[in-house]
């Protein structure tokens, strides 16, 4: 392998680790959005707590 190699395989890694860098936490907030909007979904679409029902199953 000559120098010129190492060198141009040195710059395509350090390019993907850059690249992933910047991927990984927008995909990660993505995640956490869309997690947060179908709880929010998820606790308005539930019914309401009554307050006439009993706390236990007596």
């Amino acid at each position: 392998m000559s120098y010129r190699d190492y060198v141009i395989g040195a710059y395509a890694v350090f390019a993907l680790i850059l690249l992933w860098d910047v991927l990984v936490p927008h995909l990660q907030i993505r995640a956490a959005l869309r997690a947060a909007r179908l709880r929010a979904a998820r606790r308005h679409a539930a019914p309401a707590p009554s307050s006439e029902l009993p706390l236990s199953r007596d």
